[in-house]
């Protein structure tokens, strides 16, 4: 037969391990420079810019 789970165990230990994933993202996201954070906004307008300009105005796009 199978092993008894408490389930209150279960979906603590589960709640705390979904808590440290977000930690982990919000770290990521929120943890930067000032810097790093313009770096990033720069490169991101940037390929924005390359991709508009390597649009062909023309016909609907299917």
């Amino acid at each position: 037969m199978g092993d008894v789970v408490n389930l209150k165990r279960f979906r603590k230990r589960n709640e705390r391990e979904q808590a440290a994933k977000q930690a982990d993202a919000n770290r990521a996201l929120f943890g930067r420079t000032k810097a790093e954070r313009a770096r990033d906004e720069f490169l991101a307008e940037r390929s924005a810019r390359v991709l508009d300009q390597h649009h062909i105005d023309g016909g609907e796009a299917s």
